[in-house]
């Protein structure tokens, strides 16, 4: 493990299963399991599976300019967020750059949390803070363990009044197993899920319980990197990995525009004042290449990097790929150029394992399209 300064209390239980806790973000993250992550990947598309995803940062800010702050960092309306409603928001520099994305949770008329990845979260909204009426607080403390799963709201139901009755993207106190929590119907997966919010303290027992209890069900411990699979289906992309940050450009700096990567959704209608945004919008139509799906041949999905090729060249690169037991597809989210984001272009994959592998472009989803499974009120 490398130097990492922030610590998950489920250490012990990670370790246990195999993981040598890999730095992300930060933090010794359960990157590998000893189990099949496929397996992994089934009970969290079938049943349900539980996560630590405490590397997530969070963020509390409060005070009267708040709101505020929040507006000038990121490209959502906070007028529009209530409290017990959350929204999925991306952050941009001055060049209109993507830098970061985030969920944000409001609370109260004056209090909010912002929890983000990898990227410079944390670091704008403290820049956006400066000369205002706002408190900010990053907190280590507060663990993220990630229910995900079409049977994660019936195990939950026989402990918390009142959770199949939570809209997606909202989220609620409560108490579970005799301990205070914030419940969310948020995730990663493309899944009904959950996220539990939780002291430091209570974290172990927390996932100790859930494991022990839900085992009947179907219920495992999942690995961080089976998100990896899930996300693949589901078009939910991965700072830096989906981000010319891994894969620049020949001759400018990182940074992909919302539009390239199919993220200018999360600019409120309307929306100016955030950084960036002069430029967000002047970039609009001056995509250098796409975000896209690929459907490719065989069940041997490329390593992250293989080249995309036309006519022998390269075009493109893959970003993750993943081969699916469930739905017997293999497929990649890749960067593409512009002309190349349909449904029927034909292209190769050059994996440096199984040599040429070949494949057809395809609109992202490939899984859930009308993203019903993960919104599913019942």
């Amino acid at each position: 493990m490398t130097n990492s300064w922030r610590f998950s209390t489920l250490i012990d239980r990670h370790r246990a299963l195999g993981s040598n806790l890999e730095d992300w973000s930060g933090m010794g993250t359960a990157w590998s399991y000893d189990g099949d992550p496929d397996a992994e990947y089934m009970a969290i598309r079938t049943k349900a599976g539980l996560m630590d995803v405490s590397g997530l940062k969070k963020v509390h800010i409060s005070g009267p300019a708040a709101s505020h702050v929040i507006e000038r960092a990121t490209t959502r309306n906070m007028e529009k967020l209530m409290p017990g409603k959350a929204v999925y928001a991306c952050m941009l520099n001055d060049a209109g750059k993507f830098i970061d994305d985030c969920v944000i949770y409001r609370f109260g008329p004056n209090s909010f949390t912002v929890v983000h990845g990898s990227g410079q979260g944390h670091e704008q909204l403290t820049m956006a803070s400066t000369g205002r009426d706002v408190s900010i607080r990053f907190d280590d403390n507060l663990h993220d363990l990630s229910l995900q799963g079409p049977l994660a709201v019936d195990y939950l139901e026989k402990h918390i009044p009142g959770i199949r009755k939570l809209p997606y993207f909202s989220h609620m106190p409560a108490a579970l197993f005799g301990k205070p929590i914030t419940i969310s119907r948020t995730g990663y997966t493309g899944e009904r899920g959950y996220e539990i919010f939780c002291r430091g303290q209570d974290a172990v027992m927390i996932w100790d319980r859930i494991l022990d209890e839900g085992k009947s069900m179907g219920i495992i411990p999942c690995r961080f990197t089976t998100l990896d699979l899930l996300r693949t289906e589901s078009y939910l992309l991965f700072f830096p990995f989906d981000n010319s940050e891994m894969y620049p450009f020949e001759n400018e700096g990182p940074g992909d525009t919302l539009w390239e990567l199919g993220l200018d959704f999360t600019v409120s209608p309307g929306k100016v004042g955030f950084r960036g945004a002069e430029e967000h919008y002047r970039l609009k139509g001056r995509e250098r290449f796409k975000i896209w799906g690929l459907k490719m041949e065989g069940t041997n999905p490329p390593g992250n990097g293989a080249p995309v090729m036309r006519d022998g060249k390269q075009v493109g690169v893959v970003t993750q790929a993943m081969y699916s037991p469930l739905n017997k597809h293999n497929i990649a989210i890749a960067r593409i150029p512009v002309d190349c984001a349909n449904n029927d272009t034909d292209l190769v994959v050059q994996c440096a394992t199984h040599g040429a592998i070949k494949a057809r472009t395809h609109s992202l989803p490939f899984y859930d399209v009308d993203k019903k499974r993960r919104t599913v009120q019942d």
